[in-house]
């Protein structure tokens, strides 16, 4: 069995390890969000908690796992030979007494990331389904990691995450050449870098398992309300989180009770992802005073190089922001179901269970609990269980609905250029604000020269848009139909799976360039018939000025050749851009 990295011999990641000993002090705090860029030791530091637990399991829950093998599933072969209903545990269960590690957590299915939350908060894991009931111990310390390139998380899920840290490389080069030493160390003898941190880490296992929470001081809980009120922190699960991560510091720490010294210490790690603004540093507001005192000063709780537990000042957390999942799944589903769009989901390969349904053909993923209930139930001999066609059962699933709008700008030198551009930025963000509630992206893509660049990414996060937007050149000829395929490839992505991808094309419909020896205004509209033969939805805002005799009226064309509705915009604001993309995707959810 492989060593892990000694937890004591991380080095640069202090808010990483008091953030991970708290969550194991007390499981009531909740899981630990590690956001950074791959490389930064986000699994090794996960793994060296769960060597401080005591041998405890270490599970790493993989990005393709299905709710079956999440929570526990029905046991085929018990049923097939005995006839007899047999729980199999799943991973969630597997994680009791340990970590559980969930890499990539913001590329998990929504209601997957539920249930590990449900689980962690509560202790226990719930399986129900197929009219059995079961429910199994899963205390764990739920570690998620994440990229923020890749996506974010809905601001729900968010939320329920306890602690979240910001993880990156040290930002000083003798911290950074010690942390590469460690490691190359580490590679070429694991056993002599364990024996030679082993002491450290049995101590703090010793200390971990002795820590318990503290008291709360005095006028400690209403100090806490309005430090988080001063922040802008939603709903209550904030405040209560604090006070938990400031009674375990103070515990871990071997003082009896919290003070406020302890609560500002936690506040970036417990507020940084539960604000209103969530893209700007988190710096905790000085705390009421109080009467005849001076307001505390502000301090950082970091574990030193020995451990977590001394103070010392540390970056701030960077806070995410997501879109989010809107209402809750449908009901469960019984006979018969159709693809549904709009509305509570839509039925999907991938996505909860909400039921089971005889197959009307061949069925699509065979259900084997139901199709095994459903033999099981029907008058039958004693022995095994015997499965005929009648019993077969598929699996029906649904998932929240979700939108890609992809919208490709017109950056080139001609007339409007800075008006398109400021009013594309502006729309993008107003869509990511009404991405709050569903799974839905944007993406930009803007051409000038002889060429089309990508310019943001399909992404749910305003923070990431915020950065990308913030400049964008501009300048040069108008290669249209390069502008419309860099769109359409967004559009049509895989790697981006939507319901409701929508394309839209803010431009004039003058194209100055072209691969030669193609015509620009040919290549243009053979672009744009591209996108009416893939089949997507499409819109062009006419951006040109002018009106009567003076226009010269080439997007209506263009709009005609791919298929799309033509809104005129000569006076095109953010607001206008975003409404007509609105209007476009209400049109999309109606048709579906």
């Amino acid at each position: 069995m492989s060593r892990p990295f000694p937890f004591s011999a991380l080095v640069g990641l202090e808010d990483l390890q008091l953030a991970l000993v708290l969550a194991a002090l007390d499981h009531r705090i909740g899981g630990v969000l590690l956001r950074g860029e791959k490389g930064s030791a986000k699994t090794t530091a996960a793994r060296g908690l769960a060597s401080l637990l005591g041998g405890a399991p270490f599970v790493e829950l993989p990005l393709g796992a299905t709710e079956d093998r999440v929570v526990g599933s029905f046991d085929v072969r018990a049923a097939l030979g005995t006839g007899e209903y047999r729980y199999r545990p799943g991973l969630l269960e597997a994680a009791d007494g340990g970590v559980l590690y969930v890499d990539e957590v913001n590329l998990l299915a929504d209601h997957l990331v539920d249930l590990l939350l449900d689980a962690a908060a509560t202790g226990v894991v719930r399986t129900e389904r197929d009219g059995v009931s079961e429910t199994r111990p899963a205390r764990f310390v739920l570690v998620g990691s994440m990229n923020p390139e890749e996506g974010e998380l809905r601001p729900q899920l968010l939320d329920r995450f306890g602690l979240s840290v910001a993880v990156g490389a040290p930002p000083r080069p003798a911290e950074r050449a010690e942390a590469v030493r460690r490691r190359l160390a580490f590679d070429a003898d694991p056993d002599g870098v364990f024996a030679e941190w082993e002491g450290r880490d049995r101590a703090l296992a010793d200390r971990l398992a002795a820590a318990r929470p503290a008291a709360l001081g005095d006028g400690l809980v209403e100090q806490v309300a309005a430090l988080c009120v001063e922040a802008g922190a939603e709903g209550l699960r904030s405040d209560l989180v604090v006070c938990r991560a400031a009674a375990a510091l103070a515990g871990w720490e071997g003082r009896p009770e919290a003070t406020m010294d302890d609560v500002l210490a936690v506040a970036p790690l417990a507020l940084g992802h539960r604000r209103r603004s969530p893209w700007e540093p988190f710096e905790a507001p000085p705390p009421p005073a109080p009467s005849g005192a001076s307001p505390a000063p502000a301090s950082t709780g970091t574990p030193s190089p020995d451990g977590p537990g001394s103070r010392a000042d540390a970056p701030s957390d960077v806070p995410p922001d997501g879109p989010s999942d809107g209402p809750p799944d449908a009901p469960p589903v019984t006979g018969t179901a159709g693809r549904r769009r709009g509305g509570r989901g839509v039925e999907a390969a991938q996505g909860r269970l909400v039921g089971t349904r005889v197959p009307t053909s061949e069925p699509g993923v065979l259900h084997a609990p139901g199709t095994l209930l459903a033999a099981a139930g029907r008058p039958r001999a004693p022995g095994p269980v015997r499965v005929e066609t009648g019993d077969l059962r598929e699996a029906v699933r649904h998932r929240t609905p979700s939108s890609l709008v992809v919208m490709a700008v017109d950056a080139s030198g001609s007339m409007g250029v800075r008006r398109r551009l400021d009013a594309a930025r502006a729309a993008v963000l107003a869509l990511l604000v009404d991405a709050y509630q569903r799974r839905d992206r944007v993406a930009l893509v803007t051409f000038r020269g002889a060429a089309a660049d990508v310019v943001l990414r399909p992404t749910g996060s305003t923070e990431i848009a915020r950065a990308r937007l913030a400049s964008m050149p501009t300048g040069g000829r108008t290669p249209l139909a390069a502008g419309i395929r860099a769109g359409l490839a967004l559009a049509s992505s895989r790697r981006h799976v939507t319901d409701r991808p929508l394309l839209v094309v803010v431009s004039d419909g003058r194209a100055t360039w072209a691969e030669p020896p193609d015509d620009p205004v040919a290549a243009s509209l053979a672009a744009a018939a591209e996108v009416k033969a893939s089949g997507i939805a499409s819109l062009v805002v006419d951006c040109e000025p002018g009106s009567g005799t003076a226009r010269l009226g080439l997007a209506a064309p263009l709009a005609r050749a791919m298929g799309a509705r033509r809104v005129p915009a000569a006076d095109l604001s953010g607001e206008a851009l975003a409404d007509a993309v609105r209007a476009a995707l209400r049109d999309l959810t109606a048709i579906g």
